[in-house]
C-alpha cells in the first residue's frame, strides 16, 4: 500500500513551500500526495431564501476557483513524476484536513508556515498549531 501525504495548499509562498518539501518526500518514500485546497465557509447565519440560492452560487464559484489554485500546483507534480490528487472544499481548514487525512488513509499532513508572528495568532492559534494539537497523524510544519 503506498502511503498518502496530505498537503495544504493554497498557491501561497508558504504553501508552494510545503508542496515542494512533500514532493521530495513522497519521491523518496513512493508515497502520493493529496493537496487540499479549504475556502472557510461557515454554515451559521440565517438568509432569506434569495440570499441562499445567491450564497449557493458563490459557493460553487469559490470552489471553482479553490479548483483553480491547486491544478497548476498538481500539473507541475506530475510532470515531476508525483503521483497527485488534490481537492476543494469548503469548511474548517483544521477539521477537513484532519478528516480528509483519515479519509484518505494518510500517514502525515504537511502545511507551511505562515510566519505570523501577532498577538491574535498567540492567542487564538493557527492552523499548524491547531493541527498540531488535533491531527489523528502526524504533522509537518515547512517554514
Amino acid at each position: 500500500m503506498t502511503d498518502i501525504f496530505v498537503v495544504g495548499y493554497d498557491g501561497s509562498d508558504s504553501a508552494n513551500r510545503a508542496v515542494a518539501f512533500a514532493s521530495a518526500r513522497a519521491r523518496k518514500a513512493g508515497a502520493r500526495l493529496h493537496l487540499v485546497q479549504v475556502l472557510e465557509w461557515s454554515p451559521y447565519s440565517f438568509h432569506t431564501p434569495e440570499e441562499l440560492a445567491e450564497r449557493h452560487m458563490r459557493r460553487e464559484q469559490e470552489l471553482d476557483r479553490g479548483h483553480a489554485i491547486i491544478q497548476p500546483a498538481m500539473d507541475q507534480l506530475k510532470a515531476d513524476g508525483i503521483e497527485v490528487t488534490g481537492e476543494a472544499r469548503h469548511g474548517n481548514a483544521a477539521e477537513l484536513l484532519c478528516s480528509i487525512a483519515e479519509e484518505k488513509g494518510a500517514s502525515q499532513i504537511i502545511v507551511g508556515r505562515t510566519g505570523g508572528s501577532g498577538l491574535a495568532n498567540r492567542l487564538l492559534g493557527s492552523l499548524a498549531i491547531t493541527l498540531v494539537q488535533a491531527a489523528p497523524v502526524a504533522v509537518t510544519i515547512v517554514p
